[in-house]
C-alpha cells in the first residue's frame, strides 16, 4: 500500500468524507477533453490510445481543467478500456463510435482468453500518477476505472450498444459463462485501480456507465456481487470511493451498498433523480455527489447560474435528509461543444455559494 497525502484542507476530501468543507467542492466528469482547445491541440497529434498509454500526455491532460478552471479535484485522463488492452484485448477507441473490440466476447471459450491485468502495461499510467501528485499540491487525485458489467457490455457486443442484446442474452440465458466473465473483468477492474492507488491517488471512481439499462432484481443478481467485491477488495486503502452510473436512479440503494464496505462512501446521481430524492435511496453514511444536466451548461449564464444554484440548495437539503456530504458535479460528463469560460464561471458560483 501506498502512502497516502494528508490534504486536510481540501473540500473534495472533507465532503467525500462526511466531514463539514469550508465550501462546496466541485470537479466534472470529463473535465480533461474535447471542451478545451488545449486538449485537442495535443490530439490532432495523437490518437485516443496513444494519449492513454503516454504518461507525460496523461500528466499534461489530466492538469488541463485544473489550471484552467480551478476545480477541487483532479481526475486522471484515461479510459475505461485501457486496462482491457493490458489484459490482452484487442480494443482501439474509433473516433465518433468509441471502444471497438476485434473479437468480442461471446462464448465460454472466448471468456478465457480475458487475461489478468499485465501492470507493466499499463506502468506509464502509475507513471503519470505519481507525476501529478507531485505537480497538484493541495488538489487531490481520482483515479477511476470502468465496473465490470459495462466493461463485459462492450466486450460482449462489440463495442457501443443502444439495447445491450447479445449483452442482456448472454447474462439471462448463460448465467454460468457470464459469471466467469464477470469475475474475470472485476480481476481485471480490481487490478486498474490498485495500480493507481499504489501509485498515489488520493480517491477512486467506478464508472457504471451502462448500469442503467437493467432492472434492479437483474442488478442484484448479474452485476452488484461483482462490483461489491471490487469495493470490497480495495476498502482497507482508507480512500473516497465513489460508485456512478447513468440512469441508476432504481438501482441507486443497491449500488450504495457495494460502495458502503469503504470508509468514505459516495454515490454519484445523475440529472434524472434530485440529490434529496437519492439521499433516501441510498444507505446512511453515504455523501452524494451530482447532478448538473450537462446540456444545461449549452443553455447561456442565466439558465446555468439558476440550475447550479438549485443544485447546490438540493445537495444542502439531501444533507439535511441524512447524506453525509455534497460533491458539486455534472449528473455525467462535460459535452464537446461545451465553452470553456461557461466551466470555469461555474465553478467560481459553486465556490462562491
Amino acid at each position: 500500500m501506498s502512502t497516502r497525502r494528508d490534504l486536510p484542507e481540501s473540500p473534495y476530501l472533507t465532503a467525500a468524507a462526511g466531514r463539514k468543507p469550508t465550501r462546496v467542492p466541485v470537479w466534472f466528469m470529463r473535465q480533461a477533453g474535447r471542451s478545451l482547445p488545449e486538449y485537442r491541440a495535443l490530439r490532432a497529434k495523437n490518437t485516443m490510445m496513444q494519449a492513454c498509454f503516454d504518461a507525460e500526455l496523461i500528466t499534461e491532460i489530466t492538469l488541463q481543467p485544473v489550471r484552467r478552471h480551478g476545480v477541487d479535484a483532479a481526475i486522471l485522463f484515461s479510459d475505461i478500456v485501457v486496462p482491457l488492452r493490458a489484459s490482452g484485448i484487442d480494443v482501439d477507441i474509433v473516433p465518433d463510435v468509441g471502444p471497438v473490440i476485434a473479437h468480442p466476447v461471446r462464448t465460454a471459450a472466448d471468456v478465457a482468453t480475458v487475461r489478468p491485468l499485465d501492470r507493466d502495461r499499463v506502468a506509464p499510467v502509475a507513471q503519470a500518477v505519481s507525476l501529478l501528485v507531485a505537480a497538484l499540491g493541495e488538489v487531490p487525485l481520482i483515479g477511476f476505472a470502468g465496473a465490470p458489467f459495462t466493461l463485459a457490455s462492450y466486450l460482449v457486443e462489440g463495442g457501443p450498444s443502444r439495447n445491450h442484446e447479445r449483452t442482456k442474452a448472454m447474462m439471462l440465458g448463460e448465467p454460468e459463462v457470464w459469471h466467469a466473465l464477470m469475475t474475470a473483468l472485476t480481476d481485471v477492474t480490481i487490478g486498474f485501480l490498485q495500480t493507481q492507488l499504489d501509485a498515489g491517488v488520493d480517491a477512486i471512481q467506478l464508472f457504471d456507465s451502462w448500469a442503467g439499462t437493467l432492472s434492479l432484481a437483474d442488478y442484484r443478481t448479474y452485476v452488484l456481487p461483482h462490483s461489491a467485491r471490487v469495493f470490497e477488495t480495495l476498502a482497507g486503502e482508507g480512500v473516497p470511493m465513489t460508485h456512478f452510473g447513468v440512469g441508476t436512479a432504481e438501482l441507486l440503494g443497491a449500488m450504495s451498498e457495494a460502495v458502503s464496505v469503504g470508509e468514505h462512501p459516495v454515490v454519484g446521481v445523475d440529472w434524472r433523480t434530485s440529490l434529496t430524492d437519492a439521499a433516501a435511496r441510498v444507505r446512511p453514511g453515504v455523501a452524494l455527489q451530482g447532478n448538473l444536466d450537462p446540456v444545461v451548461l449549452l443553455a447561456g449564464w442565466p439558465v446555468v447560474e439558476r440550475a447550479v444554484r438549485s443544485v447546490v440548495d438540493d445537495g444542502r437539503r439531501a444533507i439535511d435528509a441524512g447524506a453525509t456530504g455534497h460533491v458539486f458535479n455534472l449528473g455525467h460528463g462535460v459535452l464537446p461543444p461545451t465553452d470553456p469560460g461557461i466551466v470555469t464561471e461555474t465553478v467560481a458560483l459553486v465556490h462562491s455559494l
